[in-house]
């Protein structure tokens, strides 16, 4: 007998076992007249404190926290590097999911969204009863983000995002449309990663916003409970789970406000520390705005301190010791700035200050006086001379044991370099025999 032949005997009598099998009879959360997923659906919703609600798709269940006063000044938001238009609408996205993988398996059972109504965040939460109701969430997700909106996340660019397209792949459906996404987690490493050991939410609300959270659950519980529930437990021990993921959504939105006051605002900006407005600086320089760069440098530069124990960040938040940044640096970044302002005078001044007031960087600040003086004054003369300082810069710090083998060969290049060149200089002005320096 073919396989083919084996085959279709086996399917034949499957199917006539099947007909012989009683019919199910419904299980023990599920009574009569009411299906499975129903129930599962209600239970869930009871014990989280939102609603259940039916569709094509199946059930979905919907939780709107308390709506809170936060005020946030858009256009102001908007003048700092990376933010969105001062007209977009902002959604902010978190998910709770089964596993910290994108791919097919992981589930995003649960999708808190807020925006802003005025000066008031309001919040909707939408949880999906098990997995064979997803569509149903994918759907209520896609209804509450508008096409025109940005989408605001923490990782959610690396994360939250991947995983909700791969799930509407899935589906064979394409993902909600919006305007744009501001993945927040990048801007917290660039403005606050010399002051924060890490860069997780956690941190920042404790660190930056002054937010604790007491009784919270913690991230690695999350796919447990939700699986024990899928798998007939209690739905109570995820009430915790969605207040932790209305707490996240609000502290997305507590962070813009945060952004908002601090720093756009140039009142209270000039309060910062000096290496957030470095930080800010370099922003504003990715973005080719350079008057606003300088500006950053220049308050970083007149509120330099050194670091204390225990110094605080910003009046009221709990104190954690601060690394700064040395003013050597920040008037090195001022010199850069400069130069890309079209102020090669101003650059060389800059420079040629930093590097009479001696320090680790008294060599590097040299070689930029040469440039200067080189390649955009002309003066030939006054770059050897800014080589030969940085010479003895470098041999100085050879000597207190701080190398620096890759400055050295250079700057015997750029002299050969500048002497040549001021030697035809002569030659042209002083026209006569090589060999024996008679002059015509």
């Amino acid at each position: 007998m073919t396989d083919t032949a084996l085959l279709g005997r086996r399917l034949a009598a499957l199917r006539a076992a099947r007909g012989q099998l009683p019919a199910p009879r419904p299980g023990p959360e599920a009574p009569t007249g009411r299906s499975v997923g129903a129930s599962r659906a209600e239970r869930l919703a009871a014990a989280v404190g939102g609603e259940w609600l039916s569709g094509p798709g199946g059930h979905v269940v919907r939780v709107e926290p308390e709506t809170i006063a936060l005020p946030l000044e858009r256009a102001r938001l908007a003048s700092l590097p990376g933010q969105p238009p001062a007209d977009a609408r902002l959604v902010c996205l978190d998910t709770e999911t089964t596993g910290l993988g994108t791919a097919a398996g992981t589930l995003a059972f649960l999708v808190g969204i807020g925006w802003w109504e005025g000066d008031r965040f309001r919040q909707v939460q939408l949880v999906c009863p098990d997995h064979g109701n997803e569509a149903a969430l994918l759907a209520a997700v896609e209804a509450a983000i508008p096409p025109d909106s940005w989408l605001v996340t923490y990782n959610g660019r690396g994360f939250d995002w991947p995983l909700l397209v791969t799930r509407y792949r899935l589906m064979r459906r394409p993902a909600p449309v919006h305007a744009g996404m501001l993945d927040l987690l990048p801007h917290v490493r660039r403005l606050f990663r010399h002051r924060l050991g890490d860069a997780r939410l956690a941190t920042v609300e404790r660190e930056l916003l002054g937010v604790r959270r007491d009784g919270d659950v913690a991230s690695a519980e999350i796919p447990e409970r939700y699986l024990a529930f899928v798998h007939g437990g209690s739905a109570e021990p995820l009430a915790p789970v969605v207040t932790h993921n209305a707490e996240d959504v609000r502290s997305l939105g507590r962070l813009l406000v945060h952004l908002d006051r601090r720093y756009a605002d140039p009142d209270r900006r000039r309060h910062a520390p000096a290496g957030d407005l470095v930080a800010l600086a370099r922003g504003y320089t990715r973005e080719r705005r350079h008057h606003a760069a300088l500006e950053c440098l220049d308050e970083a530069d007149a509120g330099w301190r050194p670091p204390s124990p225990g110094s605080r960040a910003w009046p009221g938040l709990p104190p954690t010791p601060l690394v700064t940044v040395s003013r050597e640096r920040i008037r090195a970044e001022r010199a850069r700035t400069l130069r890309r302002l079209g102020r090669p005078s101003d650059a060389a001044t800059a420079w040629e200050a930093l590097a009479v007031a001696g320090g680790p960087g008294a060599a590097h600040a040299w070689v930029e006086v040469a440039k200067v003086r080189e390649h955009v004054l002309g003066d030939h003369a006054g770059a050897l001379a800014a080589t030969a300082a940085a010479e003895r810069a470098a041999e100085r710090s050879r000597l207190l044991g701080i190398p620096c083998p890759t400055l050295e060969p250079a700057l015997a290049m750029r002299r050969r370099r500048l002497d040549g060149r001021l030697q035809r200089a002569r030659d042209e002005a002083f026209p006569g025999d090589a060999r024996t320096g008679r002059r015509w």
